[in-house]
């Protein structure tokens, strides 16, 4: 699959730019969780210090601790505070508790502090099912008290719910909340979300997934690597990630409830960890930094949909923002942190990865340019490069989950434009075989991408592709991709 010369092939081409330009959606948006079981954590206001010298523009808390509150005061870090399980039962009887709670700990800080959102509870069902049945009502006290103060539209309610809500998650299609759930929570947590405008939470860890069924679950398939896809019978969608597959799950089950395609949905925690027990299967810090990196990419370029809502925005705060060394459980518990409490990195991570580009100079419209200066950023991003390079070994691979189309956009960049070296994927030679979009595509981007110094947001091409740490395997069109 060669990149087209011809006049009328360009002029195709031409359409094609201008449709995928036209249908571009808003990035989603990725923050982290600020844990602090932990007894080494540096000061709330080095932490946000931290926050801001990383571009990390919205954090979640697991309380209202007011030294975190007014260090977070005029940061502009937007901020999602919660009210702890075990005061969800007096909120629910109680609206005079609500609103005494909602002074206390939002009111009291905002608008310095840039509170969004109020998380009532966390993993309720999960985690304390004695108070499941005061859930929902908690959460109407909590807004009626922002109401009563006029915040309701600049503050949200919402509570993380844990997959473990779900009867079924396999497939994706048969995704169905726990009967006990469904009808008596499920449903009026649905209503109240709709009709306040609110997010439905959901924590999804595909770790725990992969680290219970190794056996059979593609490593590359939990962390956004490339691979064969797994095929949903019931609903006949191929999924390329784990990840779209548990959001899919939900989303079946949101949907078996009533329609409430109009509730957004937001990622209120995921990650995987960088140390663990020896049967915690796949924990370790490459993997950590390939899950959590692959994440961000694709969330900030734009590719964040899944195959059962691919036009949604699916906002994501990673877990967590530092490893907690007083948390109980397996090691891995103690170490999904982006940082070390001295602040360093764990691994490489950048929360960052768009520029001011006003898109797509030189391409078509596609929606990235390149700056002259080996550096490709993905348009529209408003923000900036933090790092110059990817450290270590490092190949860029095609996005299968990008479709065919934007695929082929890009190649034609690449190859043309770009000044990508195609020659190995022309009919005949070395590299042509396998002859598919994904392989070419991935070969093509890989040449870009050395060429280029492999800088940050040379592997991008608004979310056709992305950068891997391990050789790529996939045939013969990989054999000719170098790291170096």
């Amino acid at each position: 699959m060669a990149p087209p010369r011809g006049r009328l092939l360009a002029a195709a081409l031409c359409l094609l730019f201008l449709a995928a330009a036209g249908n571009r959606r808003h990035a989603g948006t990725v923050g982290v969780n600020w844990g602090r079981v932990a007894n080494d954590l540096p000061s709330p206001a080095a932490v946000v210090q931290l926050l801001k010298q990383h571009g990390i523009a919205q954090v979640k808390l697991y309380d209202t601790e007011p030294a975190v509150l007014r260090a977070l005061a005029g940061s502009g870090i937007k901020v999602v505070v919660a009210l702890p399980n075990e005061q969800l039962a007096a909120a629910a009887r109680r609206p005079s508790y609500a609103l005494a709670w909602v002074r206390r700990n939002v009111a009291a800080y905002y608008p310095a502090t840039q509170i969004q959102g109020i998380a009532v509870g966390n993993e309720v069902f999960a985690t304390a099912a004695n108070v499941t049945a005061q859930l929902v009502p908690a959460m109407t006290n909590v807004h009626a008290a922002l109401a009563r103060l006029n915040m309701d539209k600049a503050v949200k309610v919402s509570s993380p719910v844990a997959l473990s809500a779900l009867a079924n998650s396999y497939p994706p299609s048969a995704g169905v909340f726990r009967e006990e759930l469904a009808q008596s929570v499920m449903k009026p947590m649905l209503d109240f979300l709709a009709r306040t405008g609110s997010d439905l939470m959901v924590n999804c860890y595909p770790f725990f997934a992969y680290a219970d069924n190794a056996g059979v679950i593609s490593l590359d398939y939990a962390l956004f690597r490339p691979n064969a896809g797994e095929l949903d019978s019931g609903s006949g969608l191929k999924y390329y990630s784990l990840l779209d597959a548990q959001l899919d799950a939900v989303f079946a089950a949101v949907g078996k409830l009533g329609s409430y395609n109009g509730v957004h949905v937001v990622v209120s925690e995921t990650g995987w960890p960088s140390k663990g027990d020896a049967k915690e299967v796949g924990a370790g810090a490459a993997n950590a930094a390939a899950y959590n990196g692959n994440l961000v990419r694709r969330v900030l370029s734009r590719n964040a949909g899944t195959p059962r809502r691919p036009d949604a925005d699916v906002d994501v705060y990673l877990f967590a923002l530092f490893n907690e060394n007083q948390k109980p459980g397996p090691t891995s518990e103690r170490n999904y942190g982006v940082f070390y409490p001295n602040q360093q990195k764990v691994y490489d991570v950048e929360f960052v990865l768009g520029g001011g580009s006003v898109g797509g100079k030189g391409n078509g419209g596609l929606g990235w340019q390149d700056n002259g200066g080996g550096s490709a950023v993905p348009a529209g991003g408003g923000g900036v490069v933090r790092a110059a390079a990817t450290p270590g070994e490092a190949w860029c691979v095609a996005n299968a989950m990008a479709g065919e189309a934007r695929l082929h956009a890009a190649l034609d960049y690449a190859c043309g434009p770009g000044g990508a070296d195609c020659k190995g994927i022309q009919p005949g030679a070395a590299c042509f075989e396998p002859n598919t979009m994904v392989a070419h595509a991935s070969y093509a981007f890989n040449d870009y991408y050395q060429r280029k110094g492999r800088s940050i947001g040379t592997c991008d091409f608004a979310g056709a592709a992305y950068v891997v740490n391990q050789a790529p395997k996939i045939s013969n069109a990989e054999k000719g991709l170098s790291s170096v």
